[in-house]
């Protein structure tokens, strides 16, 4: 792989994020109907990554016998996201509101933490997404995450964007939030093909670990919040969806 390739990964990555929260903008009063089922399509395409395009590709990718190491590298990646979650921030420096402001709003806290989880699993996703393009001999493994996290990052990015507006963050300030995230996922990738240069034998273990935290961040924080508000039928089929989308296209890149 050429830099090249970064800077397509880089571009389409963050770019689709970006695209997605101009849409949020524009779709301010999104209802919770179509939000979650945005949001369900998200975690059906991120399962597909995960899976298709990082740990599928790490178990083929490791020595005979050591499928244990790979497990135990799924299990790490989880256990870093979930670390993670306690490094959040004090909220109300990110929204500009007074600290007084947030403890007596509920909704506001809820949508911030929402909007953290995202941002927490961006450096991450895009560390995810420059491990999978180093070499691993498989160029539909090596697209396959790039491009599902980039599709996912625009209804992503809309969904993130019409709940800050509606709680009362101001639209600039919102919408540097929304380049910060953008961002975070822009230098994962440029971290994450690093790492797999750096140190080639473990590429298959940090495929794992990736793969093991995006799994993670999609359990625990995007299926939950679909299934939050009534319509956990709709964004069951929106994930059945959006995992198809990604083996279609893992597919297609095969081809």
């Amino acid at each position: 792989m050429t830099i090249s390739a970064i800077w397509i990964s880089v571009t389409g990555i963050f770019g689709a994020s970006v695209l997605g929260s101009v849409l949020g903008f524009g779709i301010k009063n999104l209802p919770h109907k179509w939000n979650d089922a945005l949001m369900g399509y998200c975690a059906g395409v991120m399962l597909a990554a995960s899976t298709l395009g990082l740990i599928v590709p790490a178990f083929e990718g490791s020595p005979h016998g050591m499928w244990w190491l790979v497990t135990l590298a799924v299990v790490l990646g989880a256990v870093f996201l979930n670390l993670l979650d306690f490094l959040t921030p004090h909220l109300h420096h990110i929204t500009g509101l007074d600290p007084e402001q947030h403890r007596n709003n509920a909704t506001l806290g809820r949508i911030m933490l929402f909007v953290m989880a995202i941002a927490l699993h961006k450096l991450p996703e895009g560390m995810a997404a420059g491990i999978s393009i180093n070499d691993t001999g498989d160029k539909a493994v090596e697209w396959t995450v790039s491009a599902a996290i980039a599709l996912q990052n625009i209804p992503e990015g809309m969904v993130v964007i019409a709940p800050l507006l509606l709680a009362g963050v101001s639209r600039y300030r919102t919408f540097l939030i929304a380049i910060g995230i953008a961002g975070l996922e822009a230098i994962g990738v440029c971290g994450g093909y690093g790492l797999g240069m750096s140190f080639g034998p473990l590429l298959p273990y940090l495929l794992a670990f990736a793969g093991g935290a995006m799994l993670y961040v999609t359990s625990d924080e995007m299926i939950p919040e679909t299934h939050a508000h009534g319509y956990q039928k709709q964004a069951t089929y929106a994930l059945l969806i959006g995992f198809v989308t990604i083996v279609v296209i893992d597919l297609a890149l095969a081809s």
